[in-house]
């Protein structure tokens, strides 16, 4: 794959759908029609919805929701990334697929569940840090609730990253906590963080208001260099981030964790 010092990143802030997939899917073919880009990030459970009613929203492995994003990838040549409502095993998770339009594929299942939510009576947790190797950039996922952890997202010597993805399902009633922990997560991890949030009302009666974001490596809030209603697209350079790093060198005077 080649390498790209800058990349395009577009945030997909739009209204799920309720617990329907297929209508999320076309609702998705319009929006993107003929979008360009590197990266397409959507909003957590961007199939259904954060739903709780996992024997309807819950798909196979590799199910409907996956070939969408298989087909989409290609179509865009873009990397599409989200989660969907996966049951495998018996289990029930919130699994972010990551999807390269040559075939490569990269799979996270998210660590910190919801208690607040109940979705940790329904999923499952996973347990694997996993760092996806795209056009050069080393990139962490991670799903929605996760970003209030951040010893299991810290930017370590064994597990590097330059970007961070980030997507949610996240009410506004706690928009502040939301844009705070992005810009939190960017300063001290020196890396460029991207979270997407839905819109509207969800089938729970709970409001979102969006604010999706990409900050830089300094905490600072980058442009949007487009002017789609739900289309957030930024450019992020590799080049800058490495002489912001070189500079301040505040990743060398960081503690090491371990997990055990």
């Amino acid at each position: 794959m080649e390498n790209q010092n800058k990349l395009k990143i577009s945030l997909i802030q739009y209204d799920l759908i309720w617990e329907d997939a297929k209508k999320n899917h076309q609702y998705l073919d319009e929006v993107l029609k003929n979008h360009q880009t590197d990266i397409i990030l959507l909003p957590e459970m961007f199939a259904s919805g954060f739903s709780m009613n996992v024997e309807h929203v819950g798909e196979a492995p590799f199910g409907e929701s996956f070939k969408w994003m298989q087909e989409k990838s290609k179509e865009l040549n873009a990397a599409i990334a989200g989660s969907v409502s996966t049951k495998e095993n018996g289990i029930y998770l919130n699994r972010f697929y990551f999807v390269c339009p040559k075939g490569s594929i990269y799979i996270y299942d998210k660590k910190h569940l919801f208690s607040y939510g109940k979705e940790a009576t329904v999923y499952s947790a996973g347990d694997k840090i996993v760092t996806i190797d795209y056009k050069g950039w080393q990139i962490r996922p991670i799903v929605c609730y996760d970003l209030r952890f951040p010893v299991w997202i810290r930017n370590t010597k064994e597990h590097p990253y330059d970007l961070l993805l980030c997507n949610a399902n996240w009410p506004k009633a706690r928009r502040n906590a939301w844009v705070s922990l992005l810009k939190a997560r960017a300063i001290e991890n020196m890396a460029f963080v991207a979270g997407v949030n839905r819109i509207g009302v969800d089938g729970y009666k709970l409001e979102y208001s969006g604010d999706s974001h990409l900050f830089d490596t300094l905490g600072e809030d980058l442009k949007v260099i487009n002017n789609h209603s739900e289309i957030l697209q930024f450019e992020i350079d590799k080049e800058n981030q490495n002489k912001e790093r070189e500079h301040f060198n505040f990743l060398e005077d960081r503690d090491d964790f371990y997990f055990g």
